[in-house]
Parts: structure tokens; sequence; C-alpha cells
């Protein structure tokens, strides 16, 4: 991904909290010569290193996936910007936080495994529900899905929240983004503005 310096992100607390809290991305692996991609949820394991999900055993792309390096992309709120939100002159650009993740896949079929997968999985979904759900699994449902293991070999995370513009321009383009309702864009550019403050 490129990434200029001003954008870049490097601190292994913050890109593990990003990844936690938007573990919903794509998983691209090479099939018959093709990048492919599956969407799917994700758990990230930091301390050991780890992002494991699962994919339907009939897609085609599980068997691509074992033994293969993948990447992984998770992506946090983005939006357009207009150089009219700005106080000096600029040009229109698109803000945005994504983290991708480089690791060697390997497939797992155990029936405890999967359960636990799923479950932990689950539980931290709807522990943000008003009425959470209690997982059941029948058998059926874990027999026709396959886990998948990626051993993550490299991060890159990248926040573009015009850390390049001046602190006034950056207020006036949260001010805007909360005008139109895109209060998640322009929390984290705040967040980010906090950040070059302190």
């Amino acid at each position: 991904m490129y990434t200029p310096a001003h954008f870049a992100i490097d601190d292994k607390e913050e890109i593990s909290a990003f990844i936690r809290g938007h573990g919903f991305g794509q998983l691209l692996p090479t099939t018959a010569g093709r990048i492919c991609s599956s969407y799917t949820p994700f758990h990230y394991d930091a301390d050991a290193g780890k992002l494991l999900c699962h994919l339907a055993r009939i897609n085609p792309q599980l068997e691509a996936c074992d033994g293969q390096e993948v990447l992984v992309t998770l992506e946090g709120p983005h939006g357009y910007i207009s150089p009219n939100w700005y106080h000096k002159p600029g040009v229109p650009t698109w803000n945005y936080q994504a983290v991708h993740l480089y690791g060697v896949a390997k497939r797992f079929d155990d029936a405890p495994r999967l359960a636990a997968l799923v479950s932990t999985l689950s539980d931290y979904y709807e522990a943000q529900q008003a009425n959470s759900w209690l997982p059941t699994y029948p058998d059926a449902m874990l027999n026709a899905i396959a886990g998948i293991e990626i051993t993550v070999i490299e991060i890159q995370a990248k926040y573009k929240l015009s850390q390049n513009r001046s602190v006034s321009d950056v207020e006036s383009v949260c001010s805007e983004l909360e005008s139109r309702g895109d209060h998640a864009l322009a929390a984290a550019m705040r967040a980010q503005l906090a950040h070059r403050a302190s």
C-alpha cells in the first residue's frame, strides 16, 4: 500500500485496536493466476500474530488459500473531501483508514476449533446488541465451513485523514462532515488532530 510518511501508522496498540474494531474485510488469495476476494469477519490474536476466519467449504478460494501467502484488507470510515471545505486552496480528495495484513494461510477443519472460532466472533458482535443471541451451532453448520488461520508476516497501516492540512482546515472539514452526518470519519480525523497536538 502506498503510504506517505505523514499518513503511516506504526503504533502497535493503535493498529490492534483498529483491527478489532474493523474486523470485516477482504481475504485476497490468488486462484488460477487471478487475485480473488472473499468478504468475511476476522478474529485477530495480536499476541500470537494470527488472524482467523472461516469460509464455506464449497468456496473455491478455500483450497487456494491453504499454504499460500494472502492479503487481508480492512477499512475504517472513509469519504469524499471537497476543496470548498478548506480555508486555503486545495484539491478534491478521499479520506480513509485502512490496514493491510500479509500472511501465510493454513486451513483447519476440526469441529471443536471451528466452533470456538465462530463462538468468539459471535460473542464479540453479539455483545454490541441490545438483546444478544446465545450461540448454538448444529453439526451440519460446522460441517459446511472450514477455518483459515493466517500467520501474519507484515502489517501496513494508513490513516489518510488530512494530516497534511492545517489545523483550521481539518476543523473545517470535520464540521462539514458532521453537518452531513458523517460522524465516524469526523471522529477519526479529530482523534488524529488530538494525536498531532500531543
